[in-house]
């Protein structure tokens, strides 16, 4: 679905169903150089099960119209706009990567509007190597390559992977292309990754927040290592659910995502 957001055009993926902003509401928020499409197994569940679903892709990315947003709070401000302009009072926050920041800052900005909060792949602060940043700006396609080969663990680097059909290294290096060549001549890949690495109000924001929090980390993951989650996760009480994985939470492990989503948003959400 299209929206009007700040002033521009926005998209957002509702699962397959019309939305209807007087179902409980779930957003989801994709990483860096990435869009909507991540989420696609959730958001199709979740809107077939009672929730109205808001899959977004943030300004810049794909389908939502640019410029690309400055830091996490200038998205997280985008993301509380998006709910205006769907009508939506309140909402659970799901993200992943840059998009779990994103989430954290959106519920401690509007912790009133936030009934429940998901981090995937998270970590607080989110630091960047100086030569992945040196690499993104001046061969981001060699970037994307090494950030493909790091995100996916060894027991999911085969084709085939976790069906027939797939095969996560080669999806994932399209859909980076895919989101780098859209973004009008930005270098979408490098921002996403300079964002991360400059916001460091995450433990301020987490101490905002008044909703029930669940944090999912990879045992494999080498991107946003699990031992990297442990203080925010311990600043929000959050549930921490381990899965077998590296980076690419819902390509290598969906079902168990899903799972893990499904128990973090039946908690009785939070009070208004």
């Amino acid at each position: 679905m299209k929206l009007t957001v700040q002033g521009r055009e926005a998209y957002a993926y509702s699962g397959g169903k019309p939305f209807d902003p007087a179902l409980p509401c779930v957003v989801f928020i994709h990483g860096a150089c990435h869009d909507h499409s991540g989420f696609t197994l959730l958001a199709r569940w979740f809107a077939h099960h009672g929730f109205g679903v808001l899959a977004v892709d943030l300004p810049g990315h794909m389908r939502s119209i640019g410029p690309l947003l400055p830091d996490v709070e200038a998205m997280a401000d985008w993301v509380l706009a998006l709910l205006d302009a769907a009508g939506v009072q309140r909402a659970a926050l799901v993200g992943h990567s840059m998009g779990s920041l994103v989430a954290l800052q959106a519920a401690a900005r509007a912790p009133q509007r936030a009934t429940h909060l998901v981090l995937i792949g998270t970590a607080v602060p989110m630091k960047v190597s100086d030569m992945l940043l040196t690499t993104a700006r001046d061969e981001p396609l060699k970037a994307m390559r090494m950030v493909t080969a790091w995100s996916i663990s060894s027991t999911a680097s085969k084709p085939g992977y976790p069906g027939p059909g797939n095969w996560l290294h080669g999806g994932g290096l399209a859909l980076m292309r895919r989101v780098q060549a859209a973004g009008g001549g930005a270098n979408v890949f490098l921002h996403g990754f300079e964002v991360c690495h400059r916001y460091r109000a995450g433990m301020e924001a987490a101490a905002q927040v008044r909703c029930p929090a669940t944090v999912i980390i990879g045992s494999a993951d080498l991107m946003t290592q699990p031992r990297a989650a442990m203080p925010v996760a311990e600043a929000l009480h959050a549930r921490v659910v381990t899965l077998p994985c590296g980076h690419h939470h819902m390509g290598e492990t969906p079902e168990h995502v899903l799972a893990a989503v499904r128990e973090a948003l039946a908690t009785p959400a939070a009070t208004a």
